[in-house]
């Protein structure tokens, strides 16, 4: 393989393969030679927007003939050796203990609602065993868990996510919203062996192993509160806060001027609102020209955020981690989707080393997105994800793990 790349067989046998390839075809030759001619069920990438897609899908097609492929482009990868702020990352899921459906969800900036939930009922449905099968393994449900990737330039998280957690009627979602370094120019998804946009698209998964979603942050309220005076839902943005001009009042509030604002303010002073007693952020994508704030996600008149101040992300992540181990008896292998700020406001802190140590230690593989899903909600400056164990979620002394990568 090139220099940058790597492979990692995990004890569910999942393959996890990254590359820095400049070239979406070497990545996809670098991706494939790694994976190999194993027996796969799906294969999930997140790709560099630098990357033709195109020529990228295509690859993918040639390269695994007959293996479902989904995926999107991101702000950054996670590999299992570290980040990667370009490149290739692939989770290449076995056919044994894993069954896996996927469909694609289009038109999302338009989303009818009914029938996007009519299609993820359907997609359920061709998961689901038989009745026989379901009386004999009742264990079935809380194995079953769903990925999605969503246009994080749509504007449409809330909606997609909140009907897709309506119809999978209690299988739990994380995933993240594909995105494009921070240029808001052009998010893309795969699915199929074509190239989307303004799109989502939802995998979901039954495993045998134990598994668990998770989200962790790193913020917590302050006594400070904004209230939104004038907003645009649709497009995301806030003109005033506690009637006066957004970008005015929030850089006030954290001892700024408003020109010095930046992403890096943005991530290390996020704005959070209270939703059935827990707080969740609501980050700021940039300031405009007319002094209004445009958010990653939907904010309506009325509400109130309330400034969140930072706690070491380090210890929070680590916490967390060390819950999801004990919990499962071991993680072998965790699919994260991390907001891009989270990334930069730890690199602000120059602690960003000690959160990719942490990473490496859980093998932590996933891209770093515009917005992140869990169950239902559409949450910012979050870390989300799932994380499979590394024992089978009912035992059998008849069943044998995998061997250990070497």
């Amino acid at each position: 393989m090139a220099q940058g790349s790597g492979v990692r067989r995990h004890l569910c046998g999942i393959r996890t393969a990254w590359t820095e390839a400049v070239s979406a075809a070497d990545a996809v030759g670098d991706v494939a030679r790694a994976v190999g001619d194993s027996a796969l069920s799906q294969i999930v990438v997140f790709f560099s927007a630098d990357y033709d897609a195109e020529i990228l899908a295509r690859e993918l097609e040639t390269r695994f003939p007959g293996i479902p492929v989904a995926g999107c482009s991101m702000s950054g990868g996670i590999a299992p050796a570290g980040g990667l702020d370009r490149g290739l990352v692939a989770i290449a899921f076995p056919a044994e203990r894993f069954r896996i459906v996927s469909t694609v969800l289009d038109a999302i900036d338009h989303l009818d609602v009914e029938r996007t939930a009519s299609a993820v009922r359907a997609l359920r449905r061709t998961l689901d065993p038989s009745e026989r099968c379901r009386e004999a393994d009742p264990a079935a449900a809380g194995r079953r868990f769903a990925l999605s990737l969503i246009d994080g330039l749509a504007n449409a998280e809330e909606t997609v996510v909140s009907a897709i957690a309506w119809a999978l009627d209690g299988i739990p979602i994380v995933g993240g919203s594909a995105g494009d370094d921070l240029r808001f120019r052009d998010a893309v998804l795969l699915h199929g062996g074509r190239i989307h946009r303004k799109a989502a698209v939802l995998v979901l998964v039954e495993t045998e192993f134990a598994v668990e979603i998770f989200k962790s942050d790193n913020f917590e309220p302050t006594a400070t509160k904004f209230v939104v005076t004038a907003s645009d839902g649709e497009r995301r943005t806030v003109h005033e806060l506690n009637a006066e001009p957004a970008a005015r009042e929030y850089a006030m509030a954290i001892g700024l001027d408003p020109e010095g604002l930046s992403p890096m303010s943005f991530a290390a002073y996020p704005l959070a609102v209270k939703v059935g007693g827990e707080y969740f952020c609501r980050s700021i994508r940039r300031m405009n020209e007319d002094g209004s704030l445009s958010f990653f996600c939907a904010v309506d008149e009325g509400v109130v955020l309330t400034l969140a101040e930072p706690r070491d992300i380090v210890a929070s992540t680590r916490t967390e981690l060390s819950r999801l181990d004990a919990a499962l008896g071991g993680v072998d292998l965790i699919i994260g989707f991390e907001c891009v700020l989270r990334r930069l406001d730890a690199e602000s802190r120059q602690v960003r080393q000690g959160v990719t140590d942490l990473y490496r230690r859980y093998n932590v593989v996933g891209f770093e997105t515009f917005g992140e899903q869990y169950r239902a909600m559409h949450l910012n400056q979050t870390f989300t994800g799932i994380a499979i164990g590394k024992s089978l979620a009912v035992a059998d002394p008849g069943d044998a793990l995998p061997p250990a990568a070497p």
